[in-house]
């Protein structure tokens, strides 16, 4: 056991903790019984503070990392919690296997993704990481174990996939892989000049490419401009792996934010500026081509320490989800906000979700559109404008992504999760973090 300070993604807080080491699942028990109340530490990815427990416990199990089976004839994988998603997409693929769902990042753990039950850029056919996990054995603080999945104590695997790491701590997971011709995928990228653009071009594509996300330049009042992607797996086998790809850990290197400046580097003088020199360079790539997966999946674990860039206060991220009804004109007013506000980044994200109900209490997608938007921590300023884009997410009948958020007020999460509730019986009294505490009480 060790103090250590903690910060999570958005660098938003940076308070100690009681870091307490899980060496193996058998131990697990003991030392939650011990060390409890508490939650578990993964990557710290998630941007709030989903995963923080300041001045408290945060057990670290991220030492649980190894493979424990794989059947190369229907690509069920079983591993421990503390395994990365980036060394399950560098083994396997190799071998014609990679993961069905995975998010904006490969620097997460497989936990970890079950908990924040995540999404990526093919929610429309193959739905959240829930949907493509077999099982799964949790740990609660008074000892209990419980397996759980799909078909065997579906309400606690409801209640654990999405459930912010509150129902137990997960030791080990079983997933399926999806099969695939090797890494590479055939990718496109196209231009468009306006919102009801971006809907059109995105149903189309959506009828034939798996993966579908769009960039967009939030400085153009209400958002007129953006580059469509879009790709499908392919064979390339005439293609040399990219430098650093062939093995466990290979995304490790590549330029990095060597420290923190003193100010944000987006801020009102250069955000426009970076949309618009993003939207040049992406301009030059217009068309198609063959692509590893790692610059088309994971276009950030490129630069490591980024966040660093938002300066000494951190940043939040505003995430949402919003009906497609509505979707339309809820986007429009949004981004109308933001560009009158003068703050955002150049990081703005646009894609539609699917219609599938997703399996967790507490997952974050639903049918419709999703925005995301970086904006650097400028106080009161950021915070008032963030209420009014909750203003706008609450009226349009949307909600937060949770792994995302570190300020969501509690009408908004009630509103936007309305199976909270029934999530209650199944949280562990012992599991405690900072936002279940903001969010659920306790």
């Amino acid at each position: 056991m060790s103090r250590q300070r903690v910060s999570s993604w958005g660098r938003l807080s940076d308070d100690e903790h009681e870091i307490v080491p899980i060496t193996s699942a058998s131990a697990a028990p003991e030392i939650l019984a011990a060390t409890a109340p508490g939650v578990a530490r993964g990557m710290e990815r998630s941007y709030g503070d989903v995963a923080l427990n300041r001045g408290g416990t945060l057990w670290d199990a991220r030492g649980l990392n190894r493979f424990l089976g794989f059947d190369a004839e229907t690509g069920i994988l079983t591993c421990e919690p503390g395994v990365l998603l980036r060394d399950i997409q560098a083994t396997f693929s190799r071998q014609g296997w990679m993961l069905a769902v995975t998010p904006g990042t490969s620097v997460v753990t497989v936990a970890g993704a079950v908990a924040n039950d995540v999404h990526g850029k093919n929610h429309s056919t193959r739905g959240t990481f829930a949907d493509h996990v077999v099982s799964l054995t949790l740990v609660r603080t008074d000892g209990t174990v419980i397996v759980c999945g799909p078909s065997e104590n579906r309400d606690w695997f409801e209640a654990t996939c999405g459930g912010l790491g509150l129902t137990g701590l997960i030791v080990s997971v079983t997933l399926r892989l999806k099969r695939v011709p090797g890494p590479w995928l055939l990718a496109e990228n196209i231009a468009y000049q306006s919102l009801p653009e971006f809907f059109s071009l995105s149903d189309e594509s959506e009828a034939e490419f798996e993966h579908v996300v769009s960039w967009i330049d939030i400085t153009t009042d209400g958002g007129r401009r953006g580059i469509l992607s879009r790709a499908n797996s392919t064979p390339s086998p005439h293609r040399s792996l990219p430098r650093g790809a062939a093995g466990v850990g290979a995304t490790r290197g590549g330029p990095t934010v060597p420290f923190v400046p003193p100010f944000s580097l987006v801020n009102k003088v250069t955000l426009p500026a970076l949309n618009r020199a993003y939207y040049r360079l992406q301009h030059r790539s217009l068309g198609s081509a063959v692509v590893h997966y790692k610059p088309f999946f994971y276009p950030l674990d490129a630069i490591q320490e980024w966040n660093r860039a938002y300066g000494p206060n951190g940043f939040f991220q505003h995430q949402c989800v919003l009906p497609r009804s509505v979707g339309l004109e809820a986007v429009s007013e949004i981004l109308g906000l933001v560009a009158a506000s003068g703050q955002g980044s150049f990081l703005g994200v646009l894609k539609t979700l699917g219609s599938r109900t997703p399996i967790g209490m507490l997952s974050y997608p639903q049918e419709g559109v999703n925005l995301t938007i970086d904006f650097p921590n400028l106080g009161a300023s950021t915070l008032a404008l963030l209420s009014r884009l909750d203003d706008v997410v609450a009226q349009a009948g949307g909600r937060l992504y949770l792994a995302k958020d570190a300020r969501m007020p509690v009408s908004l999460f009630q509103a936007g999760y309305p199976r909270y509730a029934e999530f209650l019986k199944y949280k562990d009294p012992g599991m405690s973090s900072e936002m279940s505490r903001r969010l659920l009480g306790s």
